[in-house]
């Protein structure tokens, strides 16, 4: 591969990042948890499933549905996997992933007042674009770069996701804000148009993605994904012939479920047990958008200082604060706190765990492991959200339902002390490829 094909594949990967980022930032975080609950009845959502009717708040509604989707995701995955390895699908995976959700997005503008069941349906839809195309563009990673070109790439992704996301969170501030200047009737109507900008961002952004990254690029074939079941349980095997690697892995899958479950529900949180105007939930999530990065790069040095697994446990331990910290919280100002901490300590996070369970893998398996390290993400990504939406269900408080996720943190904080990182990185590089 020439030098300038090679510029432009990497262009056309870190795109999606900045693109899909749109989908993370307004409609996974901000803006459609808050348009969600204004839909939803004082007296609360009502769903009827074989003749059982059942009445929840709009905390748990948000809950189950963030939960549904990622079990849709988690369960297709292999079978996904094993396809777009056997018939040589990714990129046109990815491609009709990326379109469905983006499409899906841009439909939640036709919802209006009492729609919050087809706002649900449409959500699922596009959140299963999301989460199940990520899968695939994470990994063309390894067959784009290989050695240190690999962070370096991962890095630019990283950056652009957090500025893409960023500004089109802004743009979805400002046209709600200023609704009308811009020509809308009321804010809810400058919201639902949001859902558009949002859907058309994805979407037209993604497209040098799907026009540059093509196999003819790659430095070399995209390692295999799990193919089926089969596949996913012939990688936990050899999984655990690394027991280091293997209990970091299951720290990570607590603590990562706890981290985006915080992310997904602070909303929503702050909309229906703080009474939190629109304006201070855009504004506090504009601000976690811009102190990420450099947070996570404030957590780069710390581990570079004291080690990944020290600097992971420190945030560990600022997130069991964050949500006694919520369960406590009474004014608007402290909102703004507990996003300030957010920003500073979840990119940070994810971005060392990524870098430690790369170190701990055995050469010649990245590509094989870090596949199996998405898939099993899926997998973890539904607990968070159910025990969130359950407590928040069965006892009404959602204060109490945020106090629970503590638990994900303690778990992963307690398993990442058993993980002996020199003993694993020596493991690792015992075996050959």
């Amino acid at each position: 591969m020439n030098e300038m094909t090679r510029k432009k594949a990497w262009f056309g990967w870190c795109m999606y990042d900045w693109a899909n980022s749109a989908f993370a930032t307004v409609i996974l975080a901000s803006v459609l948890p808050v348009y969600l609950a204004s839909l939803v009845p004082a007296e609360g959502a009502t769903l009827s499933l074989l003749g059982l009717r059942h009445t929840l708040p709009a905390t748990a509604l948000w809950g189950y549905t963030v939960s549904f989707s990622m079990l849709l995701v988690a369960v297709a995955a292999p079978w996904l996997g094993a396809h777009a390895d056997h018939r040589g699908w990714r990129r046109r995976l990815l491609i009709v992933f990326g379109m469905v959700g983006a499409t899906a997005t841009a439909l939640l503008w036709l919802t209006g007042p009492g729609d919050y069941l087809l706002v649900v349906v449409l959500f699922v839809v596009a959140n299963v674009g999301f989460a199940a195309g990520n899968i695939f563009y994470n990994a063309f990673l390894p067959a784009l770069a290989q050695g240190p070109e690999l962070d370096r790439l991962s890095a630019r992704g990283f950056a652009l996701g957090y500025l893409g996301g960023g500004l089109m969170l802004l743009i979805a501030f400002v046209l709600i804000q200023a609704h009308e200047f811009f020509g809308f009737a009321d804010r809810g109507e400058a919201t639902r148009a949001t859902f558009l900008v949002t859907g058309l961002w994805w979407g037209g952004f993604a497209l040098p993605t799907f026009l540059y990254v093509r196999e003819e690029v790659f430095v070399h074939p995209p390692g295999p994904l799990p193919r089926g079941l089969k596949g996913y349980l012939k990688t936990f095997a050899e999984i655990r012939r690394h027991p280091d690697l293997l209990i970091f892995l299951v720290a990570f899958l607590f603590y990562n479920d706890g981290i985006q479950t915080v992310i997904a529900v602070s909303a929503i949180f702050g909309k229906e047990e703080l009474g939190l105007s629109q304006t201070t939930i855009l504004g506090t999530f504009l601000m976690i958008q811009f102190v990420a990065m450099p947070g996570s790069l404030l957590f780069g040095r710390a581990a570079e200082r004291w080690g990944g697994k020290r600097t992971i446990a420190a945030g560990l331990l600022l997130f069991v604060a964050v949500t006694v910290y919520a369960y406590t919280m009474r004014a608007g100002w402290e909102f703004w706190v507990l996003g300030f901490v957010v920003a500073l300590i979840f990119g940070g996070c994810q971005a060392i765990s990524r870098s430690l369970y790369a170190a701990l893998i055995p050469p010649g398996k990245t590509a094989e492991f870090f596949a199996f390290y998405a898939i099993s993400g899926k997998f973890a990504s539904i607990f968070g959200p159910l025990v969130f939406a359950l407590i928040a269900d069965l006892t009404g408080s959602t204060r109490l339902a945020i106090l629970a996720l503590a638990l994900f943190f303690l778990v992963g904080l307690a398993l990442l002390v058993l993980v002996d990182v020199e003993r694993g990185k020596a493991a690792a590089q015992g075996e050959s490829p």
